[in-house]
C-alpha cells in the first residue's frame, strides 16, 4: 500500500543525537512511512548506531557519497581534507555487516510520481549538488516524475521549473531539498527534514532543536577533526 504521508530524512552523518530527536518528532507526527536519502554515516561519531537505527525505521534507504566512501576510500579522493579524515575513520569503525548492507544501496529510487535521490538526479553517481539555477535545470532534465526529493547539499530549499519556490503545488514539477538531520549548513543548527502528504500534495520542512553539544563532544572525543564538531554549533 502506498504511504499517504511520509517523512523524508537525509544526511544524518553519524549524528545519533540529531537522528534520535528527529525520530521522536516524526513519531509525534504519526506518518505512515519514513524514507532516508542517504549519507547515514560520515563526519559524526556514531555511524554504526545511526545505520542500525535507520535500517530499523526506514522502508527505503539510499546511498550517499559519504556512505560510498565508507566502503571504498577511493570515493573520498574528491573530498576536503576533513571529510577524507572522517571517511578513513568511518571506514575503520564500520563493521563488515554494515559495509555489506551499504554495498547493496543505490543513489536513487522511483516511487510512483516521486523520485528519491541523494544528490542531483543528473548523473547520480557523480554526486552533483543542486544549488544554482544551472544545477536546477540539469536536474529537472534528468527526471520525469512530478517531484524529486534530494539531500546532499544540507540546505533545505524548494525549486519549481521556474526557480526557487515557497511551496509545492499539484500543477508543475518540483525539486525539494529536505536539508540535513545531522549537519545543517544554512546557518541554522536545528536539524532539518521533510514530511510529504501524498493525498493533499503538500510538503512541510521541519526544523527541530537537538543536543548538538553532546554530538560535538563525541566527535572531539573520537579524535575526528575539531572543525566537524564546531560546525554543528553554528549550522555551517
Amino acid at each position: 500500500m502506498k504511504p499517504k504521508r511520509f517523512a523524508i530524512i537525509s544526511d544524518i552523518h553519524g549524528n545519533l543525537e540529531a537522528l534520535t530527536r528527529a525520530f521522536e518528532v516524526i513519531d509525534e507526527e504519526r506518518v505512515d512511512d519514513i524514507v532516508c536519502l542517504g549519507d547515514t554515516v560520515g563526519y559524526g561519531a556514531n555511524p554504526v548506531e545511526c545505520l542500525k537505527l535507520v535500517r530499523s525505521r526506514c522502508s527505503i534507504i539510499l546511498l550517499g557519497n559519504h556512505d560510498a566512501a565508507s566502503i571504498d576510500l577511493a570515493v573520498a579522493n574528491q573530498f576536503t581534507l576533513n571529510a577524507q579524515l572522517s571517511a578513513i575513520w568511518t571506514f575503520s569503525t564500520l563493521d563488515e555487516e554494515s559495509k555489506t548492507f551499504l554495498r547493496g544501496l543505490r543513489p536513487t529510487h522511483p516511487l510512483d510520481e516521486v523520485l528519491l535521490s541523494h544528490g542531483s538526479p543528473y548523473e547520480p553517481h557523480e554526486w552533483h549538488y543542486v544549488i544554482s539555477e544551472f544545477d536546477m535545470r540539469e536536474a529537472f532534465e534528468a527526471f520525469t516524475e512530478k517531484i524529486c526529493f534530494v539531500g546532499h547539499s544540507h540546505i533545505p530549499i524548494i525549486f519549481s521549473e521556474q526557480g526557487e519556490s515557497d511551496e509545492i503545488a499539484r500543477q508543475g514539477r518540483f525539486l525539494v531539498n529536505v536539508g540535513s538531520v545531522g549537519q545543517p549548513r544554512d546557518g541554522n543548527p536545528d536539524l532539518s527534514f521533510g514530511i510529504f502528504d501524498r493525498e493533499q500534495w503538500k510538503y512541510q520542512n521541519l526544523r527541530v532543536e537537538y543536543d548538538f553539544k553532546t554530538a560535538a563532544k563525541k566527535i572531539r572525543d573520537a579524535g575526528l577533526p575539531r572543525a566537524l564538531a564546531d560546525r554543528l554549533t553554528i549550522g555551517m
